[in-house]
């Protein structure tokens, strides 16, 4: 942590002093965020699978704050859209973006913002704050989410392939993460 600046996320207390280390650091919570992409089940009923990405960018974001964790999930954009296989499943390329899932992944973005800005207002650092900034977060991947799947499956079905399926596994990650970030914060201070 750096003197006289509060510690705002548990990045901010964990980063190394040295500007370079940051690379790799960050690199490492984008490899995070990749093997969530690969915990990855398809359904056969939705063209959307079930995946541990929405743990990973909550997580990602609310470890990170605003700034970083969104870096983090852009530059993960950025390189399925380039080709890397880092999507669930392996997938990659414009394609996804553009098909049925794509709106579940720029909703990434948008929930590691919002996720990220809560982080940095402290919401981080106890369970129920926690709980809210994710199922915030959340909330805006939904949104996006089926905002595109609409465009791809018959529009009384949307809910039935896009969301209740998602609801059960949501509620776990999420406590799963908000269990997580309170403990990394007791055990660093």
């Amino acid at each position: 942590m750096r003197a006289n600046s509060p510690a705002v996320t548990i990045y901010d207390v964990i980063r190394p002093s040295a500007l370079w280390m940051e690379a790799p650091l960050l690199l490492g919570f984008n490899l995070v965020l990749v093997g969530c992409a690969y915990l990855s089940f398809n359904l056969p009923f939705s063209p959307v699978p079930i995946t541990g990405q929405t743990f990973g960018v909550l997580l990602v974001a609310m470890a990170l704050g605003r700034v970083r964790g969104s870096g983090v999930v852009l530059a993960y954009l950025a390189e399925g859209a380039a080709g890397l296989p880092v999507f669930a499943g392996g997938a990659a390329g414009v394609g996804a973006l553009a098909g049925p899932t794509g709106g579940y992944l720029i909703g990434f973005l948008l929930a590691a913002y919002l996720s990220g800005w809560l982080a940095d207002h402290s919401w981080d650092r106890g369970y129920f704050k926690s709980v809210m900034a994710m199922i915030a977060g959340s909330v805006l991947i939904f949104v996006c989410g089926l905002a595109q799947l609409s465009l791809f499956v018959p529009t009384g079905s949307v809910l039935a392939m896009g969301l209740y399926p998602f609801v059960v596994g949501g509620i776990v990650k999420i406590s799963l993460a908000a269990v997580i970030l309170p403990s990394v914060w007791k055990i660093v201070k």
